[in-house]
């Protein structure tokens, strides 16, 4: 299993301020085209100037067209979350683990020492899911490679008046995890608005912001919010709400080990 520094992080000199809040819109990160059937969004990894928070190697929107996918490829050394968007994805794995995901199901895929495993959109709709790479904790080195899948109804839900968060990883989720961070997804309904959680004193924060529109507030400044906008904050955040518009809006809240320097 590769053996990478946990803590070491890798952000384009000068792109990030160790100020309590920041917004990136989307177009800030790249958007990639490689084949007719594949378009990306890199928020962390890839050609973004967050080439590593942490432990996190990536996180990216992919879109498969109908029909098409990755077919087997491996892994080693890495823990990788997908969370689903909208339409479905068939998974298979080398440890037997097979599934379909449909929206807001949550999977994890421990890849040990080596796994090979295809992701395939085998019906006549688009996929689009959030896909997360972590270096495994090292101390989970030589642990067998195993595969998880929680549908949305099987994850801790927190209900607001007008928003609800899930707990995907760390906390009271149910799924297990080998890397060191939390994670929530967030829906805010039409109109509605949510808090951010100010990260933990060890912790900072990346949010990516999955679908809709809206705005955030913070220390009485407003920025509008749209599609794979970033927000990084750190334990110093104070009082954040995000406001939905009509057509609602959901983000994703990473805390991670610190990685604003």
């Amino acid at each position: 299993m590769a053996t990478f520094p946990l803590q070491q992080t890798l952000i384009k000199p000068g792109f990030a301020r160790y100020t309590a809040f920041q917004h990136f819109p989307a177009d800030t990160f790249p958007t990639i085209h490689p084949i007719h059937w594949l378009n990306s969004h890199f928020a962390v990894g890839g050609w973004s100037p967050l080439q590593r928070l942490s432990g996190m190697l990536t996180a990216h929107m992919t879109r498969i067209a109908p029909h098409n996918g990755f077919t087997w490829h491996p892994h080693r050394g890495l823990e990788i979350y997908t969370w689903m968007l909208e339409g479905t994805l068939h998974h298979e794995d080398t440890t037997g683990g097979e599934g379909d995901l449909n929206k807001g199901d949550f999977q994890r895929m421990f890849s040990g020492d080596y796994i090979e495993h295809q992701e395939l959109n085998l019906t006549d709709v688009p996929a689009r899911v959030i896909q997360i790479w972590f270096i495994a904790d090292r101390h989970h080195q030589g642990l067998q490679p195993h595969y998880q899948q929680i549908g949305r109804e099987g994850l801790p839900a927190l209900r607001t008046e007008s928003s609800t968060t899930y707990s995907l990883i760390g906390d009271n989720s149910p799924m297990e995890q080998h890397m060191t961070g939390r994670l929530t997804a967030t829906t805010v309904d039409a109109n509605g608005k949510a808090e951010v959680q100010a990260p933990r004193s060890d912790e900072d924060l990346f949010l990516y912001v999955t679908d809709g529109k809206g705005q955030a507030t913070y220390d009485g400044k407003t920025v509008q919010l749209g599609q794979y906008d970033v927000i990084l904050g750190t334990p110093d955040l104070q009082e954040t709400l995000i406001e939905a518009d009509a057509g609602g809006l959901d983000y994703l809240s990473f805390y991670l080990p610190r990685f604003i320097q």
